[in-house]
């Protein structure tokens, strides 16, 4: 009985013993099918772009807007949208009411005030530019007469007042050119002012018309409750011709790169079928600060317009800092730094050897290699692992991989 038991004993623990070896040599070759595989390509000659990414929106997009403080009803409108309108032409008319008129009245008034101001400045100008000459013909009588003839005679206090009123007269004058300018600037400011209160509304440049937003019969006009100011009721938008502009945002890392110039590829959310293509015009290096953060901004023209651009549109730029063609370019994922230097990963007689290089410009996926290997080698670019991780992390035997037993790898292109 005691032999029986002993004999069953031993055809367990053997049972057991093959079970694990059974498991154990299963690993080993899944493990040998699941290798680890390199990712390679090839050094080749091609063209590099090296650029700054950035994003901002549209400032200016060919759309004058029409608006208007009148308040009343509209009698009519003489336009229509897609029609071509000039600079001045009327638009619409609309019957004020009781605070639309009072309102036109005042910039009326304004206007006149502004205009009788720069008719008054400009007699003015006229008479100190008078008595600047007389001021002049005195003190050359004085300087050219026998009397005052010797430099002791010139520091006689009679020929310094002279002098000096003449000096002071032609101040006066000058000073008048600066007054007659403001109250130009006045003037104009009073005349638009006016323009916005009128009955009658005006295209302020040449273009087509679109956005139409009034029709004979509405109610135009308000204000604005808490100030008592007329508000600005947009009427319509001209198109005119002319290329868009766009900002861009650009952080202090990258703003020393970026010059006036420089070409650059626009994409916007709003229109993903199409790239616009521009130029950097400006790059404001003040700059300004918010959350910490220092940005400055980027202005660039559009190479072309489009109906589709409209101001406030979020845009991407990438702006072209260098472009360099036939070098020799791997993937930037090849390169790796080693102690402060550039190295990659040569695949030579099936075996990876690592190799300093000398890196030029690089691109979002590219890099330029200017030395340390040629064209045609192939460089490790990453190794990509195929083994079932889920599998291994349940099994009992995990920690036994194909790396355990020194498992080789593949190479993949």
């Amino acid at each position: 009985m005691k032999g029986l038991v002993s004999s069953r004993k031993r055809v367990a623990g053997l049972i057991v013993i093959i079970v694990l070896l059974s498991l154990l040599g299963w690993r080993v070759f899944r493990g040998s099918e699941q290798e680890p595989q390199l990712q390679t390509a090839q050094v080749e000659r091609g063209t590099i772009v090296s650029s700054i990414a950035a994003t901002g929106q549209i400032l200016v997009s060919n759309i004058n807007t029409i608006t208007s403080q009148a308040s009343g009803t509209v009698k009519e409108v003489y336009v229509s949208d897609g029609e071509t309108v000039q600079a001045g032409q009327k638009i619409a008319e609309i019957t004020l009411d009781l605070e639309g008129a009072q309102s036109q009245s005042q910039a009326y008034a304004s206007y006149l005030s502004a205009k009788n101001s720069l008719e008054s400045a400009k007699a003015s100008q006229f008479s100190l530019q008078a008595d600047m000459f007389s001021a002049w013909d005195d003190f050359k009588e004085l300087a050219q007469s026998d009397s005052y003839d010797t430099p002791e005679e010139r520091i006689l206090p009679q020929f310094h007042i002279s002098e000096a009123q003449w000096l002071a007269s032609e101040a006066k004058y000058k000073n008048q050119q600066s007054v007659i300018a403001q109250t130009q600037a006045t003037l104009g400011s009073a005349w638009l002012s006016y323009q916005r209160s009128s009955a009658n509304i005006t295209a302020p440049s040449m273009g087509t018309l679109t956005g139409l937003t009034i029709a004979p019969g509405m109610q135009v006009g308000s204000s604005d409750a808490s100030s008592g100011n007329r508000l600005s009721q947009r009427v319509a938008a001209i198109v005119t011709e002319g290329k868009p502009l766009a900002t861009f945002q650009v952080s202090e890392i990258d703003v020393s790169s970026v010059k006036p110039g420089q070409q650059a590829t626009i994409t916007l959310d709003s229109i993903p079928d199409k790239t616009f293509t521009g130029e950097v015009v400006s790059v404001d290096k003040i700059g300004s600060v918010s959350s910490g953060v220092t940005n400055y901004p980027v202005i660039i023209r559009f190479d072309t317009s489009a109906e589709q651009l409209l101001p406030n549109m979020t845009a991407s730029a990438n702006i072209i800092i260098e472009r360099k063609t036939d070098v020799l370019i791997v993937p930037s994922s090849a390169v790796q730094s080693q102690a402060g230097q550039s190295a990659v990963r040569v695949l030579r007689n099936a075996q990876g050897q690592s190799v300093t290089v000398e890196t030029g410009i690089s691109s979002d996926t590219q890099t330029e290699i200017l030395s340390g290997v040629t064209e045609g080698e192939t460089v490790i670019t990453g190794t990509e692992s195929v083994s079932d991780q889920s599998s291994q992390g349940s099994s009992p035997f995990g920690g036994f991989g194909a790396g355990s037993f020194g498992g080789g790898a593949r190479f993949v292109r």
